[in-house]
């Protein structure tokens, strides 16, 4: 995808050279829920201890959203001196254009290559040798997040895994509960299917379509059972009528709503909410079919800068990040998993701790954002916001569809 096309859609280590003074970094981020904002002031904690400040480039919707904006602001020459973007090729353009901060001296100093698991998080960070962006956490999508008190109401017991839930859906329809929530932004849909498709499909088709490009296997058996199930679970969805992942969440956290596919940081809003894992809520990675994790997740790029002092200070920002005593406090509030194994997450929560113990196991795989180019994955994600939102396309039609983009992915 071209710039052009980009702007179209919508214990601390120290840092190799401190900044002579204290230096005001602005850095832009899409982490406006209630537990983002509680996770994202970690790092403005961190930051500001050094004696540094922290200005909240905050831009309200998804990664969709602020994206381009973010863009733009960097080829108008007003760049941030920071911002937040998902694991993979999202920045390749930017790297190619030399607009970013080379920080592989940062990387060096600190031994990330070393502590950095999975390797494919600093490889990602990665062009032609040199590091362009500081890997901050680990987030999966494959969850099924459970209302303990909505399974209760309609006297069903609070389900083990995706069939369990799909058969209990009745029972919570005749308890006037919605049975799956779903919000209207785009990528919540193409994130239910992916779950999906890893829970449903198994791991090796899963593997052959997304990393092989297999579209012979998306016509197979275990595909059609993916998308029949995904048709099934549009009509669950029916009156869920939010728009955004936090609203839905929501809906779960105060027992309006059974269930929610959605990724590991809806933990952030059940700690807001105050609830405790397996007490107030259930999670249940791989939607308790395989218990396998994507390696999704967010790392911070730096754009150029002509000052040499906020070049430093950026370099400070970027150890920052990938230091123990920040992976743990932003882990533990963002509710995804730290991108160190070598640091003590012990205060983690039962869900964190499943997701910890999938890590530590190497059941991982990675995420479609390294996978996919960002045209693929607009064309896959433009498809499921069809096909969700529109009861007359058929499942095998969908099927289809979904083929030829894999056959002609990038």
């Amino acid at each position: 995808m071209t710039i052009t096309r980009l702007l179209a859609s919508a214990a601390l280590v120290a840092p190799l050279a401190a900044p002579a003074s204290a230096i005001e970094l602005e850095v832009s981020h899409w982490w406006t829920s209630g537990g983002e904002a509680a996770a994202v002031a970690k790092l403005a904690e961190a930051w500001e201890a050094t004696g540094n400040t922290w200005l909240d480039g905050a831009i309200a919707g998804s990664g969709g959203v602020a994206r381009p904006i973010i863009i733009s602001r960097i080829l108008g020459g007003d760049p941030m001196d920071a911002f937040q973007f998902n694991h993979g090729q999202q920045a390749a353009e930017l790297v190619e254009a030399g607009l970013l901060l080379d920080i592989t001296d940062v990387a060096e100093a600190n031994n990330w290559e070393e502590v950095v698991n999975p390797p494919s998080l600093l490889d990602a960070c990665t062009y032609e040798g040199r590091v362009y962006c500081a890997p901050l956490n680990i987030h999966s999508s494959q969850w099924l997040w459970l209302s303990n008190a909505a399974f209760e109401k309609a006297g069903v017991p609070v389900p083990a895994n995706w069939d369990e839930f799909a058969a209990a859906a009745p029972a919570l329809e005749a308890a006037g509960i919605q049975p799956l929530a779903m919000g209207q932004q785009p990528w919540q849909s193409n994130l239910a299917f992916g779950a999906m498709a890893i829970a449903i499909a198994g791991i090796d088709a899963w593997s052959a379509v997304n990393i092989d490009k297999d579209e012979s296997v998306v016509m197979g058996p275990e595909y059609t059972r993916v998308f029949e199930a995904a048709a099934q679970a549009r009509e669950m969805m029916q009156g869920s009528d939010v728009q955004d992942w936090n609203q839905a969440t929501a809906m779960v956290i105060n027992g309006e709503a059974g269930g929610q596919i959605m990724g590991d940081w809806a933990q952030g809003e059940f700690a807001v909410a105050g609830q405790v894992a397996g007490q107030d809520y259930t999670c249940l990675p791989g939607l308790g079919a395989n218990a396998v994790l994507d390696t999704g997740g967010d790392a911070f790029y730096f754009p150029l800068q002509d000052d040499p002092e906020v070049t430093a200070a950026q370099k400070e920002l970027a150890a920052l990040l990938v230091s123990p005593e920040v992976q743990v406090s932003f882990n533990l509030a963002k509710g995804s998993l730290p991108i160190r194994g070598d640091i003590d997450m012990a205060a983690a929560n039962a869900c964190m701790q499943q997701g910890l113990e999938i890590l530590a196991g190497g059941n991982i795989l990675p995420s479609g954002d390294i996978l996919f180019s960002p045209d693929t994955q607009g064309q896959i994600e433009d498809l499921m916001v069809e096909f969700w939102n529109d009861t007359s396309i058929a499942a095998a039609d969908a099927q289809q569809r979904y083929a030829d983009i894999v056959a002609n992915a990038d």
